[in-house]
Formats: structure tokens, sequence, C-alpha cells
């Protein structure tokens, strides 16, 4: 009764936002994350052939994600409690750049502190905007004749159009800064040198395509992707921070999302079938980061070409991501098959097949193809592909996290990046040890099993739907 009385009273506090205030304040939180990562996300695409001495790029990306693990246990909802999104936000922005500033010098010493310190940040920031953007959405709903579920997987689209754009913009500084020229291209069209699924991280062959670019032109880099970091953190205070931001949802209490996060991991059936598709979210972004990369485009055209095809891939997700966020209103909501009664809502989301059909068949053919130099539109191909699969998998876990766990968000969501931060972990720790054709078949497994599970959610929703249709 006490809590309901609470519930109330919180309810009676909130500011309303009108609906042109809640679509600026998704757009300003869009674009600080378009900021923030068109530096780290293309760090974190060339740390494999940067500093791939002794493995330190991919290991301490390992440890980033680690301690974003451990992060996520204890401190989003103490900092959302205490400080609301908005100082949240800002507050993890300036770990990210720490990391930044790390990068100016390489080494053992510096990126592993910097690692531990942006993946405390990592957890609150995404947890934060979770949390924010699913009460924006629901807010939007209250306003407007749309369900809660739709203008969810239209805000996480709207977020995750603009996020993905940061590949663009990241990756057309690296190219134009690390670009070759025409000696240094003879010498790789000239490389015996193993790439694709044969690639061994342990080889001994070196080529021009794998060598560290000048450090003039690294140095360079960092001070223009530090510049962005610092300017998302300054267009963070532009969020409206309400009385909602700094409560917590129901289920979540002390301020510590520890004992909570493990509670709804047992209690809730839902949570621990989606383990698996969750992993496979990290294990995915962690392979086009850092496999693909060294093991495709820089062994075989060179790191200069990284960034040129990891636009195509920014591209396809960013579209993509707005696109699917959008028609999952009618396709994810139009039964994938009949069993009685056509009255009845979805029983699967169409649209999470298309990623186990584009991913799936992409990394079939990554364990088939022997890549060559001539073979240059392939790799834009494939990256196009793998953003387009990558787009499904991004919007519709999180709206799904938000529309299955809507009482308890920040549990759910410290689940989320708890179990997508193993998917990096594995990807990055076993980065520089395994060939890569192994690392597409860990893919494949937890993309089968993860698809088949999330099929039993969408069926066991189906059957409660019927069974409170007919009570």
């Amino acid at each position: 009764m006490e809590a309901e009385t609470s519930l109330v009273q919180h309810e009676a506090v909130r500011p309303v936002l009108s609906k042109f205030a809640i679509l600026r304040n998704v757009c300003v939180v869009s674009v600080v994350f378009l900021f923030l990562f068109t530096s780290f996300q293309s760090f974190q695409n060339l740390q494999s052939t940067l500093n791939k001495e002794e493995g330190l790029g991919p290991i301490t990306l390992a440890i980033l994600y680690f301690s974003l693990i451990v992060s996520s246990l204890f401190l989003p909802s103490f900092l959302i409690a205490k400080f609301g999104c908005k100082w949240t936000l800002s507050f993890s922005i300036l770990c990210y750049v720490v990391y930044m500033l790390a990068n100016f010098w390489p080494m053992w010493a510096t990126l592993v502190p910097a690692s531990v310190v942006i993946g405390i940040g990592a957890a609150p920031l995404w947890s934060a905007k979770s949390t924010y953007l699913s009460q924006l959405a629901k807010a939007y709903a209250g306003l407007t004749d749309r369900t809660g579920d739709d203008v969810n997987n239209l805000f996480f689209g709207i977020f995750f159009m603009t996020f993905q754009t940061s590949q663009i913009w990241g990756n057309i500084i690296s190219s134009s800064i690390f670009k070759q020229n025409i000696e240094e291209a003879e010498i790789l069209n000239s490389s015996s040198l193993l790439c694709g699924a044969s690639f061994n991280p342990s080889q001994s062959i070196e080529t021009i395509g794998l060598k560290r670019p000048d450090d003039n032109k690294v140095q360079l880099l960092c001070w223009i992707y530090f510049g962005s970091s610092m300017l998302a953190f300054v267009i963070a205070l532009f969020v409206t921070n309400t009385a909602s931001d700094s409560q917590q949802d129901p289920g979540t209490s002390h301020g510590i999302l520890f004992i909570e996060t493990f509670r709804h991991l047992c209690s809730s059936g839902y949570q621990k079938l989606l383990i698996p598709l969750t992993v496979y979210s990290g294990l995915e972004q962690g392979f086009i980061s850092a496999d693909y990369t060294k093991s495709y485009i820089s062994c075989t055209i060179g790191i200069w070409n990284i960034g040129y095809v990891m636009i195509c891939y920014g591209v396809t997700d960013a579209i993509l991501s707005l696109t699917f966020g959008a028609l999952v209103k009618w396709v994810g909501h139009t039964p994938f098959f009949v069993l009685e009664d056509l009255a009845f809502d979805r029983i699967f989301n169409a649209v999470f097949l298309i990623a186990f059909i584009v991913h799936g068949g992409t990394q079939i053919f990554l364990l088939l193809w022997e890549p060559n130099n001539a073979d240059y539109v392939i790799f834009f191909v494939i990256a196009g592909l793998w953003g387009m699969g990558d787009a499904v998998i991004q919007t519709q876990i999180n709206a799904l996290y938000g529309d299955l766990f809507e009482d308890r968000r920040p549990a759910a969501f410290s689940n989320y990046r708890l179990w997508e931060s193993v998917g990096f972990i594995i990807s990055f720790a076993y980065n520089s040890f395994f060939v890569t054709s192994v690392k597409i078949y860990v893919l494949m497994a937890f993309l089968t099993v993860g698809m088949t599970l999330y099929c039993v959610i969408e069926i066991n929703r189906y059957l409660e739907r019927r069974r409170n249709a007919v009570v």
C-alpha cells in the first residue's frame, strides 16, 4: 500500500512534457551518442590493427567490457536514482574522454586503466539511455493513440539510426588520414599473407596493410576524436532532467542493482531465454569491428580501407535501424503463421528472421570466401549485409527488453548490458589466439540457439494472450 501511495505521489510531481519536448530529447540523446561514438567506435575498429603488438588492442577491449559488467551490477541504478539520466549521461561521457586521452600514448600502463574507466562509465551510459528513451516512449504514447510498444520501436529506431551514422563520420576521418599512396598499394598486392577465415593472428608474416600508420597521423586522429567526445559532453547538458529520471522503476531498491539484476535473472524465464541472443549481440559487434576489419579488410586491401568499408556498414545500419523501428508495427505484429484464429496478435516478430537469414548466410559465405584485392566490392557488400542484420538486432532487442520487462527496466537493461558485454569479452579475449574460422563457428552457434529460444518466447507470449482472451 505504501508503494502504491509513493507511486501516486511520484506521478503527481512528474513534469508533463509536450510531444515536441519529448521528440527534442530523443534527438538530443541520439546526437550525444553520435558524437561520442564517432570517436569510440572508430578507435574500436582500429584497435586490433593499430595496437596489435602482444594483443594490446583486443585485450584492453576485453578488459573494458569486463569492467562494464562489474559496473552494470552496481552503478546504473544508483547513479540514475541519485542524479537522474542527464547527469548520469554526462558523468559517463567523461569516462570516454579519459579513454580518448589514453590513446595519445597507447601502452599497457595507459590503455588498461583507461579501459577500466570507460567500462565503469559505459554501463550507466547505456542504462540511462535505455531507461530514458523507454520513459519518453511511455509518456509519448500517453499523449497519442499509439501503443507503448510501437513508440518504443520508433524511438529506438530513431536513436540507432542516428547512432549508427557515427560509423560513417568516424571512418571517413580515419580513412582520410590513413590514406595510402600508390607504392603501398602495390606492395600490398604482392602479399602472400593468408587472409579471411584462414587468418591466424599468431602468424609472423607482415604486410604494409597491417602496419601501424605514422605516429603523426595517429596523433591527429586522437585529437579529432578527443574533440568529438568533448562535444558530446557539451550537448548532453541540453537533455531535460525530469523528476521521473531520478526515481527508480518498480523492482529496484537501495540504488544498487547487483541483487536486483540477479533476482530478475533468476525469477524471469524470458530473461534466461534471451541470454544467447543478447550474447550474440556483443559477439557480432565484436567480430565486425575487430575480426572482419583485421582478418579481411586490413589483411587483404590495407588498413586505410577499413574506414571506407565500415562506412557502408554504418550507412546501412543507420538507415535500416529507423526503417525496421517503424515497420515492425506492421511486420512484427503480423502472424508469421496461423494456428487457429486470425484475431490473435503476432506469434513471431518476423523482422528478427531477417537478422537470422542475413547474418547466417553472410557467416557461411565468410567461411568459404578466399578474399583477394580483386574482390574490392565484395568487402562493401558484406559490411552492408552485416549492418542490415545488426540494425534488426540492436533496435529489436532494446525494444523487446523495454516491452517484456516494463515494470523492471533498470534490472532488465542491466542484464542486457551484462550479457551483451559477455559477448564482447569473448570476442576480444580470443581475438589474438584463434583462427578466424573458429570465431565464425562460435557466431553461428549463438545465432542459431538465440533465435530458437526467441521463438520459444513468442510462442509462449501468444499462448498467454490466448489464455487471457479466453478468461
